[in-house]
């Protein structure tokens, strides 16, 4: 059952990550056409509904994919999950050191460093499926974990860094509804309504309560019954109904909105920008590295295996999509300068060049490594 539904998430990311370079490109081109104006005016008054309430949906589905992938198994072992769950770990540390190495002599840019330690799963998802059946599954589901705990570390940061001004009043009310959604999965309650009523009062609490809501879709996610023989679980039909949502509609319409930035801006003291430089490394060298130097040590320690008919050159290609930040480093840059959005620009470059690079060097390497294989 979990090789089943890590198809199906896995297929329905690649075709949500063609939609969403689609969305991104169509973002560039308006921002940098005549309606530009009007595009940035509608874009700002609708940024707080897609960025802290539509996300928190994509959070949901984070959650439910964690608990679904721990409920069939996938973290029982510790042999299936250590060589991604390393991998996920350097390719953020790397990353992160980088971009404050960078930015070390601009302390105001250093708010920025978590932007490149992210992976979009969506868009590296997608380059894979290029390859087909060339790739093997194994490496597929590597790609899959390596990126759940990415996203794990992603919900970290922002739960730790981008809180602001706790009300402690909110967070004990936060807490108490906590409780009731855990009470109801205990009591065996199978009905959405309940959940998702509590979900939407837990989103508002934490608002208030001084904590990024988007948390609240991880948290209620992971309150949800989830039963892996019986499709009526709460969990299970909510991903039914929202992940295509979410792939379809809610990831573009943030890309429509995040990624648009004006060619005409771009010139060589942009492009030499520490946070453009800092971001742009961070993913195009800090996450190959990171992933490939923390895998390689394992290996060689005979603490985990390569994935099952799969190359090093496979491996390192693969570790180049994982510098595909987009999405997440796009949310994580625009938490990071939220009050200053002279930033933003800077922050969109270099994770555009960051994510470029990554994308085309490690479909590359991958076809390299098909045709070495053949």
């Amino acid at each position: 059952m979990t090789i089943r539904f890590s198809k199906q998430f896995l297929q329905l990311e690649s075709a949500g990550g063609i939609i969403l370079f689609v969305a991104a490109f169509i973002a560039i081109l308006i921002s940098n056409s005549p309606i530009a104006h009007w595009y940035q005016q509608a874009i700002e008054k609708s940024l707080f509904i897609i960025n802290e309430g539509l996300m928190a949906l994509f959070f949901v589905i984070v959650g439910i994919e964690l608990k679904r992938n721990y409920l069939e198994g996938m973290f029982s072992k510790l042999s299936q999950i250590i060589l991604p769950l390393a991998a996920a770990v350097g390719g953020m540390i790397v990353p992160a050191l980088i971009y404050c190495m960078i930015n070390l002599s601009t302390p105001d840019a250093l708010r920025g460093w978590a932007t490149p330690v992210a992976t979009d799963i969506a868009f590296a998802v997608g380059v894979l499926a290029l390859f087909g059946s060339r790739i093997p599954l194994a490496l597929k589901l590597f790609l899959l974990l390596l990126a759940i705990f990415d996203d794990i570390g992603a919900i970290i940061i922002i739960a730790i860094f981008y809180g602001h001004g706790l009300v402690y009043g909110y967070l004990i009310l936060a807490a108490l509804i906590i409780g009731l959604l855990m009470l109801l999965n205990r009591k065996g309650i199978l009905k959405l309504w309940p959940y998702l009523s509590l979900g939407v009062l837990l989103w508002v609490t934490l608002f208030f309560a001084g904590i990024h809501p988007t948390i609240a879709g991880v948290i209620f996610a992971l309150t949800l019954p989830g039963n892996t023989d019986e499709m009526a679980a709460p969990l299970q039909r909510l991903e039914i109904i929202l992940h295509p949502w979410v792939a379809y509609f809610i990831m573009p319409l943030f890309a429509l909105a995040n990624a648009g930035i004006s060619l005409q801006d771009i010139n060589l003291t942009t492009l030499t920008n520490t946070i453009v430089l800092g971001i742009a490394s961070g993913l195009f060298f800090g996450k190959q590295i990171g992933v490939m130097l923390f895998s390689w040590c394992l290996i060689k320690l005979d603490l985990a295996k390569l994935p099952e008919k799969t190359s090093w050159i496979q491996l390192y290609g693969v570790a180049l999509l994982c510098g595909i930040g987009f999405t997440m480093s796009l949310f994580l840059g625009t938490l990071s300068f939220a009050n200053e959005s002279q930033y933003l620009a800077e922050v969109r470059l270099g994770v555009i060049i960051g994510s470029l690079l990554s994308g085309m060097l490690g479909a590359w390497v991958l076809y390299l490594a098909k045709v070495y294989r053949t």
